[in-house]
């Protein structure tokens, strides 16, 4: 936040940039702070930091104290890698809620939505894999999650892998659609995310149809807030661009439902087989679903 002639060449002119550690950083963290813990053969540095990309120093030295707990808890005499994925559960979900209780309607829908986000994801191709669902409530609002984590760092996404994405963040509301008909709000976090994503692809990356290759949206100013300046994007496009924007923005997000909606149509006896395994067992794991994206395989021929 610092004025540009603080920053010019002969006063702070050297600017060091400390950013999220990569994989091999997060490998090199994790062995710092592993040395505190017995550990079992099973755990491998390398495989958590393939999990925890985006972690920071900070969060990675949480993770392991979070393992360690979990191991503790119930008398363990070393940390296994089942400690650390519950742990990543944790930190990225939230804590569970058991005293949550939701009515037999309501756990049918969510694992509905739940199933609807897991098998849009196995379905697209290129697609960040499905660890785990379930319909254990977590955190401030969540009744459900599908914890859908990349296995390595990502600087560059095409068109293409927004629009996957999109699609499957809109798949539980395509879900609820294909099903049962109608709408639930479970899907609002949902929404503003694959908002947000088409905004951006419309304003920022120049990924709109009819509005070409220009950015709308210049940065927010980093200065605090003063008379005369501006806070958030600043605006340099007519009302008749804006209503292009709006347009824009609505047809990506329309295009991704009906995306997600054909695809759980053609694939609904795998959903609803899911969506009942689903809400017997509350979490299917990793292996059950490589068996879902075998019968969507089936499926598809």
């Amino acid at each position: 936040i610092l004025d540009p002639a603080l920053l010019r060449a002969g006063r702070f002119d050297r600017q060091v940039l400390v950013d999220r550690p990569d994989k091999l950083g997060r490998v090199q963290i994790l062995n710092v702070h592993l040395k505190k813990s017995r550990l079992g053969s099973d755990v491998s540095p390398e495989q958590i930091a393939a999990l925890t990309p985006g972690f920071t120093g900070a969060d990675i030295a949480n993770l392991v104290n979070e393992a360690t707990l979990l191991a503790t808890r119930r008398d363990a005499e070393a940390v296994v890698m089942d400690d650390f994925t519950r742990a990543i559960e944790r930190i990225v979900a939230g804590l569970e809620k058991k005293t949550r209780i939701l009515n037999p309607l309501e756990r049918r829908i969510v694992s509905t939505h739940e199933m609807g986000h897991a098998l849009t994801a196995l379905a697209l191709p290129g697609g960040d894999a499905v660890h785990k669902v379930s319909i254990i409530p977590r955190g401030v609002g969540a009744l459900g999650y599908t914890i859908q984590r990349p296995t390595e760092d990502r600087y560059l996404m095409v068109r293409e892998e927004l629009e996957n994405k999109m699609t499957v963040l809109l798949g539980g509301r395509a879900a609820e659609h294909v099903v049962f008909g109608r709408l639930s709000t479970g899907a609002v976090d949902d929404l503003v995310k694959a908002t947000d994503i088409a905004r951006s692809m419309v304003t920022q990356y120049g990924m709109g149809e009819k509005l070409g290759h220009v950015s709308y949206d210049r940065p927010p100013s980093p200065f605090l807030d003063v008379p005369g300046m501006m806070l958030g994007p600043e605006r340099r496009y007519s009302e008749e661009t804006a209503r292009e924007i709006d347009c824009a923005v609505r047809d990506i997000v329309e295009r991704a439902f009906r995306r997600a909606v054909a695809i759980l149509t053609d694939n609904r006896a795998v959903l609803e087989a899911g969506a009942a395994a689903l809400l017997e067992r509350e979490t299917l794991e990793e292996k059950d679903l490589v068996r879902l994206a075998a019968d969507l395989k089936k499926a598809a021929e």
